[in-house]
């Protein structure tokens, strides 16, 4: 090892990564990443219009998904397109299916695809939340679905989910968006007891990087804003979650400007009433459960069940 945070090369040779919404942004820059390290990629992007509000806009003209594999060609990668929408089973099938086609294997899924409606809540309609469902917790199950098998065949598989700081803190005017995204920090921790006996790790990365026009947030746009929150400093991350040495599973973390942090589900100490509870017990000791100290994250699949249980005999 050299200097400090330098080791070998990692690479994913003979590796076949799934990357959707690999058209632009962040999902190109994560295809990118693994051609140049040797994985043949799928980039799979329906090439839709960007639209945080209500999906009207226009749509690229080029088509997104080819424009990334003749890049990953250009640059003597392997790689093949695919334009089939994560919204539907078929769509997610397909876009398995040309993989298997094309390569003979899936090691790596990521699922970057999905859509952003904004809304205030009255206003936040089918029309709006629909399509954010459809495609956000829709496209996990549906692209990584039919992956799972190939997977577990295999003994080895990598999958990678992509939440959002909306749904992790929570954004005013993105309920639907915030709602779906804080479902697939569920799904991950699921997934990840299941594909713990198959060699298959599932986690989830919150990224906070530039992928819009304007501000980010109360910060005002401007060049060096861009720069400090670019998507190359997103990409390495997810990288090294899906490399065959990186063995961590069901975790979920929030990356941005050089920043990387893991994200806890946790429970404080709580308290504990001599039973029954009634609501003026609660009401009196509700200080004790509001305790900002003495966190601990909850296990997969345990939770906090060793506390509920705590003095129980069957």
């Amino acid at each position: 090892m050299g200097a400090k945070g330098q080791t070998n090369e990692l690479r994913w040779d003979g590796q076949v990564a799934v990357i959707t919404g690999g058209g632009r942004n962040l999902g190109r820059a994560y295809a990118h990443l693994l051609a140049a390290r040797g994985a043949r990629v799928l980039v799979n992007d329906l090439g839709v219009a960007i639209s945080d509000t209500d999906g009207e806009g226009v749509a690229p003209e080029q088509d997104l998904a080819s424009a990334v594999v003749q890049e990953i060609l250009s640059a003597g990668g392997e790689a093949v397109a695919n334009n089939d929408s994560v919204a539907t089973e078929a769509g997610g099938q397909a876009i398995i299916t040309q993989a298997l086609d094309a390569f003979g294997r899936v090691d790596i899924v990521i699922n970057n695809a999905g859509v952003v409606r904004q809304a205030p809540f009255a206003r936040y309609d089918d029309e709006r939340l629909v399509p954010v469902i459809e495609s956000q917790i829709g496209g996990h199950f549906h692209v990584t679905r039919p992956a799972w098998p190939v997977m577990q065949s295999q003994g080895y598989g990598r999958v990678l989910n992509l939440t959002s700081g909306a749904g992790l803190w929570g954004v005013a005017e993105m309920t639907g968006y915030s709602a779906a995204k804080m479902a697939i920090v569920g799904f991950t921790r699921a997934l990840a007891q299941e594909g713990s006996a198959h060699g298959i790790t599932v986690n989830v990365v919150a990224p906070c990087a530039k992928t819009r026009p304007g501000g980010f947030g109360p910060i005002p746009a401007s060049t060096a804003l861009n720069e400090w929150l670019s998507i190359d400093a997103v990409a390495p991350v997810v990288a090294w979650l899906v490399h065959e040495d990186c063995v961590i599973t069901g975790e979920c973390f929030t990356v941005g400007g050089g920043y990387v942090g893991r994200v806890s589900v946790a429970i404080n100490d709580g308290y504990r009433w001599e039973r029954p509870l009634t609501p003026e017990s609660v009401s009196s000791d509700w200080d004790q459960i509001m305790q900002d100290d003495n966190w601990r994250p909850l296990p997969l699949g345990r939770g906090d069940l060793d506390r509920v249980l705590k003095g129980f005999s069957p």
